[in-house]
């Protein structure tokens, strides 16, 4: 097994004003060249967007971005004539291929808008131009991790999918839990982000906004306090 830590405190960030974020991996004017990407994952921002307040039209091509709103909910538009609103218990997928453009921005003229926006490279490039989102509150499972994106070649019709052999997974616990995760692909890593409370992994305790990846093991174990919610994304390293 190797690993690798990534504190909150330790992530990018910036404060625009109307937008404050924390970056993961290196984006926009943050740069880290140990902090790049972690195997196909590009991308884990964790951003607060004012009321009102968003990102304007503007294009992207071949990334795999999903949206996982955290509180509030995000207006989408985009050039392939989607336009609706994406809430928190949702989760947004949209496969940029050969071309598109869209805006985000908080529907609320109220209150802040707290999102993940995360970008895999994906497995093939210039593919169609895709959306969907789906709310995933009802299907997770209590106490335990929930698969809510797959790879396209094991989704069923009604499933969120990417062009990516990844695998988006949510746990939120509310008793203290042991639990195993078996990875799906020999050569995939974890990422594992604790969204809120405090998870055990490898002997590394972890709290909010705290953290790990994991490679060249078929299997992590986590030690999960009640109140956790955890955020683990399954990705090829290579």
């Amino acid at each position: 097994m190797e690993k690798i830590l990534h504190p909150a405190v330790t992530r990018g960030s910036a404060d625009y004003g109307w937008l404050r974020a924390n970056y993961s991996f290196s984006f926009s004017n943050y740069f880290n060249p140990n902090r790049l990407q972690f195997g196909r994952l590009r991308v884990l921002n964790d951003d607060v967007i004012a009321p009102a307040m968003g990102f304007g039209t503007h294009p992207h091509q071949n990334m795999e971005i999903i949206t996982i709103p955290q509180k509030g909910a995000v207006k989408h538009k985009d050039s392939m004539g989607n336009e609706g609103v994406v809430t928190t218990g949702d989760i947004q997928v949209m496969s940029a291929g050969s071309g598109v453009e869209h805006s985000e921005r908080n529907a609320s003229t109220t209150e802040e808008l707290k999102l993940f926006q995360i970008w895999l490279l994906p497995d093939t490039q210039n593919v169609t131009p895709r959306y969907d989102q789906k709310e995933i509150a009802p299907m997770l499972r209590a106490n335990a991790l929930t698969t809510v994106i797959k790879p396209k070649s094991e989704a069923n019709d009604d499933e969120l999918w990417i062009h990516q052999n990844a695998y988006f997974n949510i746990g939120d616990f509310d008793r203290d839990t042991t639990t195993t995760y078996a990875l799906q692909q020999p050569s995939n890593g974890i990422y594992l982000m604790v969204i809120n409370g405090s998870v055990v992994v490898d002997n590394e305790t972890l709290s909010d906004r705290d953290a790990i990846g994991i490679w060249n093991t078929p299997e992590v174990s986590l030690s999960v306090t009640s109140g956790s919610r955890v955020l683990l994304i399954e990705v090829p390293m290579n």
